[in-house]
């Protein structure tokens, strides 16, 4: 469970990354990508910040994960630069994918047509005993 104090450092990089993030998108003339961060979740030592990314189109997704991760070391320089006065030490950054939206599409698309597995129970995989 997160602390009250890992949720505002979580919060206050979120607010942070997504500016230089957007920036650096804009700043490199990409029209047709939506970037955004979903969450950051500090470790409880505040050491690490795992950050998920949200990319639409999501086709583009890995090409702009990889790009992210490396130039890791300017965002978190870039950071470390405007948190200074909140953070004695800037967590290091780790780059997640968030799928969250595809899995919710998916269990939409899968509950509303034929591979519903309410109303076909034979979809569902039968639960062994050991």
């Amino acid at each position: 469970m997160e602390t009250n104090r890992q949720k505002k450092i979580g919060g206050l990089l979120q607010k942070d990354l997504v500016d230089i993030l957007q920036g650096e998108v804009r700043k490199n003339g990409v029209s047709n990508l939506v970037l955004s961060i979903s969450k950051v979740v500090v470790t409880t030592d505040l050491s690490i910040a795992k950050v998920y990314l949200s990319v639409f189109p999501t086709d583009r997704g890995g090409e702009i994960l990889n790009a992210v991760k490396s130039n890791a070391p300017l965002i978190k320089h870039d950071l470390s630069q405007r948190v200074k006065l909140q953070l004695r030490k800037v967590p290091n950054l780790v780059f997640y994918l968030d799928d969250t939206l595809d899995r919710m599409e998916k269990l939409d698309k899968e509950l509303t047509g034929e591979n519903n597995p309410i109303t076909n129970p034979e979809l569902l995989d039968r639960r062994k005993k050991l």
